[in-house]
């Protein structure tokens, strides 16, 4: 593989990957906090008026709270949201470096350092996902 396929077919197709991601759970981070703040602002109104259904109303705000911070944390999605975008950051980085035979890639055969940092990159994002979303293990099990 050339450098040139290299970089069309691996590193911009990860960065475009991990930047898609990141822009994805950064709108859905924003939007149920947005959502969030907003019911949490609407319930002492709401519950001080005399309205017939108000107390309908600040039960079912409570509620959308409750589902979006629960969405939240089991999808993580503010921590993926920084993870993904720092993972782009990064990438890019060393594509520019690599590019313009910055060091270090201002050497012969640069090429092959430049894929075992890049490989190195997506291995350590991929390693700290899958240990980050696994489920705990339960240790009440070893102990016997």
């Amino acid at each position: 593989m050339t450098p040139e396929e290299y970089l069309e077919q691996r590193v911009d197709d990860q960065i475009n990957w991990y930047d898609s991601k990141s822009g994805s759970n950064q709108k859905w981070h924003k939007n149920l906090r947005a959502i969030e703040i907003i019911s949490a602002a609407l319930i002492p109104f709401i519950a001080n008026s005399s309205w017939e259904y108000s107390n309908l109303i600040v039960g079912t705000l409570g509620v959308i709270i409750a589902i979006c911070a629960g969405l939240s944390a089991l999808n993580k999605y503010q921590e993926n949201w920084l993870t993904y975008r720092t993972t782009t950051e990064t990438l890019k980085h060393e594509k520019y470096l690599f590019i313009t035979k910055t060091v270090p890639y201002n050497v012969e055969n640069s090429f092959q350092g430049f894929v075992k940092r890049i490989e190195g990159l997506i291995s350590k994002e991929n390693s700290q996902w899958s240990r980050h979303s696994a489920t705990p293990k339960d240790n009440s099990q070893d102990s016997k």
